[in-house]
């Protein structure tokens, strides 16, 4: 197999390509990272060559170019079953699929008020219900899995695409001080904040910042 190379942008803002970049580090597959600065003539120019979408993240393996992130993850959990990227159980891994998706196309209210910004303290702001309404959902799904499958991950004690999916979520939390959370969800926000993987985003985010 030829190496994997992930196309991503910005480690300050690009939530979407941290989601397979965490995930592929984790499960300790080896990758070359392709770093390209969002929103500049450059990177208008450079995303062509590797995806037509114009869209960060792109994983390409060989002649194959997968763009999307959850439609990376996917094809990793394909090309790697070893790795139990999805649970093995197939009620968890219903599960899994589905708070990924969630994660994946909703929340809207939270990326509007909470924007991704891993180079920045943003503490004190105050943000509309609707976002709170968001924040709370995630809150309620953390606490359900760790509780069902007994963490510290979100379906057990291996990090899958779900953790991947939320990993920016935590980024957000810690960003704007929302530490009001269950304890459950408090610990989650630790144990991926406290990953090696997680501490490498934050500080290449924190390097490009100045």
């Amino acid at each position: 197999m030829a190496e994997l190379q992930l196309v991503i942008g910005d480690k300050k803002f690009s939530s979407w390509s941290f989601r397979p970049w965490i995930l592929l580090k984790e499960s300790k597959i080896p990758f070359v990272e392709i770093q390209l600065v969002l929103n500049t003539p450059e990177f208008y120019e450079k995303i062509k060559l590797y995806s037509d979408s114009g869209k960060v993240p792109v994983l390409l393996d060989g002649e194959t170019r997968i763009w999307d992130s959850l439609s990376i993850c996917e094809y990793l959990a394909e090309t790697f079953p070893e790795k139990n990227l999805w649970p093995k159980d197939k009620a968890a891994r219903a599960l899994a699929r589905s708070v990924t998706a969630e994660m994946h196309s909703g929340f809207m209210d939270l990326r509007k008020n909470l924007s991704m910004n891993l180079a920045d303290k943003l503490h004190g702001k105050t943000f509309p219900q609707e976002a709170w309404k968001d924040i709370r959902r995630i809150e309620s799904i953390w606490k359900e899995c760790l509780r069902t499958h007994k963490g510290p991950f979100l379906f057990g004690k291996e990090f899958g695409i779900a953790d991947a999916f939320y990993a920016p979520v935590v980024g957000r939390f810690i960003t704007y001080g929302i530490d009001a959370l269950d304890p459950a969800a408090a610990a989650y926000v630790a144990t991926i904040s406290g990953l090696y993987s997680y501490k490498e985003w934050v500080d290449g985010a924190l390097k490009k910042s100045v």
